[in-house]
Order: structure tokens, then C-alpha cells, then sequence
């Protein structure tokens, strides 16, 4: 895995614009591309023992989401202080910075590993399931959840790799990852040559056993390509400071996640009560629209590295212009990804189930892409700008104020109080992304986060020097 010495991403590159979209977002697209396939596997196999079983392991899916973005909180914020560092120059830090968030990122995970399996019941209580699926769940949560700590250690480690610009090496992870998910399920899910069918428990066990193996793969790349190579000695070396100032950019970034992840399990809550009917089309629904989401999240992580980068060199006005260029490639591929979703809705949707009440609604709710989408973008692309350059608070104000404020009371009156179900929720939804998206499109072109850097970049040397 070694690298050339010119390769993008090499600790002694002092030009950021070196970074192209392109080059960094195609590696990321593949990459996230596969996460969303790895979920959408998962329920297209689950859906093979049944539509219950698939309602169990969606809700259970949705605990470990919002886990998994409180682990985020760290990674989020090691990605933008290491990036910034970057730009402007300062590489002696870079290793103290990941090294600190690689401790402080396990011991979390820890907790949350603890949490999830000592609390399972509880958690999973709160969304009234039927006792059968209620089992179901449980196993999956106790399994995935508990093995929570490692995928905090796999995010940290993902992060300081990609904003190194070697985005390509944590695309070949992710392959690896889902190639050995992919075969586990379908070894626990059909059981070919006599081999145990566990349904959702084997499913369980495949993810939990393919972070593992992924962990093994980053910790390798991390000393031979980032050239990193951090031993336990370094552990004892970190930095109060160094930690505080992660937290501090991390905090506000996990804590607009955890807003918008809080307001999916209240939406999941009030779904449930409409029946697993209903619960079973919203995630197949989703798990659609995953492949339209992954090229605006793409975009936005690539455009995050390089916009850090700009805004730690103090290149702010090229920053601003980046953020455009961005948003319209995003908007244009994510219109095009949603026509061709909307053309084979029907089909798309015959892939999960033969429910004809199903595939009805679902392809109703795949055609309002076309207004969801865009909104989606601006939410997406402008986010990731404003977290880059620092000003993550204002995302987390605009976050919490229109989800809880406006849009839970909204999904409540329009899917349940005035019987709209799932399409008056969708319409939500769509207000939600449009509503929040715009606002963060005049905090951008109002520049007040030119004043939000973390670091100020190290002095050019004069030319007589």
C-alpha cells in the first residue's frame, strides 16, 4: 500500500487547491455508495424471511443510527480540525490531533456499546412493537450495538485518511466490507451446502464481523499510506487541549445529526402506529432514495475536505466560490438520479416486495424526489461548507429550530391527527430540507463564517529567502 511521493494527500503538499473534486468525491461516492448498498442488502435479504422481520430490524436500525451519529461528534470534528491544520500548513500537529481522537473516539464507543446492550429492551420499547418483532429486534440491537466501539474507532481512522486526500484506499475498505457482509447474509439468510440459516441474528453477526476486518484494514493504511504511525506510547501523550478543541468543533456538527436523527425515530414512532404496512413502505422507500442521497452526501464530504483546506490557507474567497460549484453539480446529478428512480419506481420497489398496497404508495412517494431532492442538496452541500470553515453553531441552531419547532408538530398533525399517512409526512419532509436548506444558503452568501477558522495559516517565506 505504499504511495508515490506526489500522490494527492501527502503530508508535505502545501498547495490545497491540489485537491480536486473530482479526484476526492469519486473515491467517496463509491465508497458511500457501498454503505448504502450494504443497508439496502440488508433489507432486501431480511425481506426474504419476511415483512416483519424487516419492520424489526428497521427500528433497530434506527437506535443504531442515532448511536452511530453520536460517534460522529469526534470523527466530524477531527475531520475539519486536521483538514484546516492542512492548509495552513501546520503537519507537526496533525499527528497529536489524531492520535487524541482515536483514544477519546474508543473510549465513547465503549460507553455506547455498554449502553446499547445493557439498555436494549428499554430502548426498543419505546416503540410499542408486537412481541415477535420486539425479539427480533432485540438480537439484532444486542449484536450490531454492542460492536458500536469499533465502528468508532473505524470512522476516526476513515476520517484522518480522507481528509489526507487518500479517499481511494477508504473506497477499497469499504468494498472489502461489503463484499464479506454481503456474503455472510447470504450465507445466515439462504443457507446454501447445509450451512445454518440464522435469519436477522446471522445478519447481525455479518456486519459485526466485517467492522472487524475493517478495523484490521485502516489501522494498516493509517501507518503505511497516511504514514501515521501511532503506537501506545502516543496514547499517553494526548492533549487535554487537543481533545477540547475536536469536541468543540465536533459537538455542534454530531449535535445537528443527532437533532434530525431524535426527529426520524419520533417519525418512525408515529409510522409504526399506522401498522407494519406502513413502517415496511417507508423503509423500502428509503432505502430507494439512499442511491439518489449518496450523491449529494458524496459532493458534500468532498467538497468539505477541500473547502477546509481553502479556509485554513486563508483562500476564503476561492472557498465561496467552491461551495457553488458544488451545489450546482450536485443538484444536476441528483435531478438525473431521481428520473431514473421515478422511471423504474414499480420495479425498484418489486425488488422488496409483491405487496401491491406497497409498491402503490412507495411509488408515490419515490415521484415527490423531484421536490425532495434539491432541497436535500442545498441542506447537504452548504452544510458541509459551513462545518469546513467552522460555523457549525448556526447549522445546529437552524437544525433544532425547524425539526422540533416546525416539522415533528407537522408530521404529527398531517400523518396522523388529519389522516394523511405516509404521503402528508413525505410533504414534510420535503419543507424540512427546502426550509432549513435555504436558510444556510444566506448564512453562506452572508460570509459571516470567515470569521469561524480554527487556524491561521504559517507565514510564506519572502523571496528573498
Amino acid at each position: 500500500m505504499n504511495h508515490n511521493p506526489g500522490e494527492e494527500g501527502e503530508l508535505g503538499m502545501s498547495a490545497p487547491k491540489k485537491l480536486a473534486l473530482f479526484a476526492v468525491t469519486w473515491p467517496l461516492f463509491i465508497e458511500s455508495s457501498l454503505q448504502m448498498f450494504m443497508r439496502t442488502a440488508d433489507t432486501f435479504m431480511v425481506s426474504k424471511v419476511s415483512d416483519g422481520a424487516v419492520a424489526s430490524v428497521g427500528v433497530a436500525s434506527q437506535l443504531i443510527l442515532f448511536a452511530f451519529l453520536l460517534l460522529q461528534v469526534v470523527s466530524a470534528g477531527t475531520a475539519i480540525v486536521i483538514s484546516q491544520y492542512l492548509g495552513a500548513g501546520k503537519f507537526n500537529d496533525v499527528k497529536r490531533f489524531a492520535t487524541g481522537a482515536i483514544a477519546l473516539n474508543f473510549v465513547f464507543g465503549l460507553a455506547v456499546s455498554l449502553g446499547m446492550a445493557f439498555f436494549s429492551k428499554t430502548l426498543l420499547g419505546l416503540f410499542g412493537l408486537q412481541p415477535e418483532l420486539m425479539a427480533q429486534a432485540r438480537v439484532y440491537l444486542l449484536i450490531v450495538g454492542g460492536a458500536l466501539f469499533i465502528q468508532a474507532v473505524n470512522l476516526t481512522i476513515s476520517a484522518i485518511t480522507q481528509v489526507h486526500g487518500f479517499t481511494r484506499y477508504t473506497m477499497m475498505v469499504s468494498i472489502g466490507m461489503n463484499l464479506l457482509n454481503l456474503t455472510g447474509n447470504s450465507l445466515f439468510i439462504f443457507g446454501p451446502g447445509g450451512f445454518p440459516k440464522l435469519g436477522v441474528p446471522g445478519v447481525a453477526v455479518s456486519a459485526a464481523v466485517s467492522q472487524c476486518v475493517a478495523l484490521a484494514a485502516y489501522c494498516l493504511i493509517l501507518r503505511r499510506v497516511v504514514r501515521l504511525p501511532i503506537g501506545w506510547k502516543d496514547f499517553w501523550k494526548c492533549r487535554a487541549d487537543d481533545l477540547k478543541k475536536i469536541v468543540a468543533v465536533g459537538i455542534p456538527n454530531g449535535s445537528n445529526q443527532l437533532a434530525y436523527s431524535a426527529s426520524q425515530i419520533v417519525t418512525t414512532y408515529f409510522i409504526t402506529s399506522l401498522g407494519a404496512e406502513m413502517l415496511s413502505t417507508r423503509i423500502y422507500t428509503q432505502n430507494i432514495m439512499y442511491f439518489i442521497m449518496v450523491l449529494a452526501i458524496s459532493l458534500g464530504r468532498g467538497t468539505l475536505i477541500i473547502i477546509g483546506r481553502l479556509v485554513g490557507a486563508g483562500e476564503k474567497d476561492e472557498a465561496y466560490r467552491q461551495m457553488y460549484r458544488s451545489l450546482g453539480l450536485s443538484m444536476l446529478l441528483s435531478l438525473a438520479a431521481a428520473s431514473l428512480t421515478v422511471l423504474f419506481r414499480e420495479q425498484l420497489l418489486g425488488l422488496f416486495t409483491q405487496d401491491a398496497e406497497i409498491i402503490a404508495l412507495g411509488a408515490s412517494l419515490l415521484v415527490l424526489g423531484f421536490l425532495l431532492e434539491p432541497g436535500r442538496c442545498l441542506n447537504i452541500v452548504i452544510g458541509e461548507s459551513l462545518r469546513a470553515a467552522g460555523d457549525a453553531r448556526f447549522i445546529v441552531f437552524t437544525g433544532v429550530s425547524v425539526i422540533w419547532g416546525l416539522c415533528i408538530p407537522l408530521t404529527y398533525l398531517l400523518g396522523i391527527h388529519f389522516g394523511f399517512g405516509l404521503l402528508g409526512i413525505w410533504s414534510v419532509f420535503i419543507l424540512d430540507e427546502w426550509t432549513r436548506g435555504i436558510i444556510l444558503l444566506l448564512r453562506w452568501r452572508s460570509r459571516a463564517w470567515e470569521s469561524k477558522a480554527l487556524v491561521r495559516p504559517e507565514p510564506k517565506a519572502s523571496a528573498s529567502a
